[in-house]
């Protein structure tokens, strides 16, 4: 099966993080094939300063050289998938889109997403990002597991 351009993939910062801080899985199967530039990754200025939080948080709890390894395969993976960023959104975009999702800090998200319009929302917050908003947005939401599957499912 030949595609005209990569799969653009939204990735949620438990995906980014969960990619970084894992030794294999999932989410560093999909980290992979953004470094390796099969897909596009799609990153939301909002969803990278919580990556950023998140995986200095993580480095606290190391050892040094482990934390210098954190940091340094982050650093790596934004240099080999050169992501394409996308801005934060404006304040009143957030108030104004509040009843779009359940959980108000998943709105910059949900507003980042539906500004990049990629083929794939990627994240494991099942619980916010639901079928309804699917729906309700038209942006394909998954977990890593379901976006895997519905790649071979393609492939068969």
């Amino acid at each position: 099966m030949s595609r005209q351009r990569p799969l653009r993939l939204f990735l949620d910062s438990n995906v980014v993080t969960g990619g970084i801080v894992s030794e294999w899985g999932l989410d560093k199967a999909v980290l992979s094939l953004c470094a390796a530039r099969i897909c596009r990754m799609v990153l939301a200025e909002y969803v990278r300063e919580e990556v950023e939080e998140n995986l200095l948080k993580r480095a606290g709890e190391l050892s040094s050289s482990d934390a210098d390894q954190i940091i340094d395969d982050y650093s790596k993976l934004l240099k080999l998938a050169r992501p394409e960023i996308i801005p934060l959104p404006l304040a009143r975009e957030v108030a104004r889109s509040r009843h779009l999702i359940r959980h108000g800090a998943d709105v910059p998200v949900l507003l980042s997403a539906l500004q990049a319009q990629p083929d794939w929302l990627l994240t494991h917050n099942t619980q916010h990002f639901t079928v309804t908003v699917a729906k309700r947005t038209g942006l394909r939401i998954a977990t890593p597991m379901e976006f895997f599957r519905a790649l071979a499912e393609e492939i068969s």
